[in-house]
């Protein structure tokens, strides 16, 4: 499984561990992933998706799943997320034209 968001993208960073005596070696960074369940009030259906705690916090600002996921970039999305972000896209096109 990657160790990566399904909506922003971040994924793990390189640095060093630096001891008292300014001996370095390498780490890992990894991204805080939780499973979050959210709900997208244009199709009225929940997803789940492996998310960073910031994205959530990103996703609460923001004001919920589909006005941040119609607003995010391709790249930065998973398949599963572009796939929910094409189905938010055409319901909210539909509703615009009805």
């Amino acid at each position: 499984m990657s160790r990566r968001c399904e909506l922003t993208g971040v994924g793990p960073m390189v640095g060093h561990n630096v001891s008292h005596s300014n001996i370095k070696s390498k780490r890992r960074f990894l991204p805080a992933l939780s499973p979050a369940t959210l709900q997208s009030e244009a199709l009225g259906q929940s997803f789940k998706l492996r998310i960073t705690n910031a994205a959530l916090r990103t996703l609460d600002f923001k004001g919920g799943l589909d006005a941040f996921i119609v607003k995010a970039k391709d790249e930065d999305l998973s398949p599963r997320a572009l796939k929910i972000k094409r189905q938010v896209k055409a319901k909210l096109a539909e509703q615009a034209a009805a």
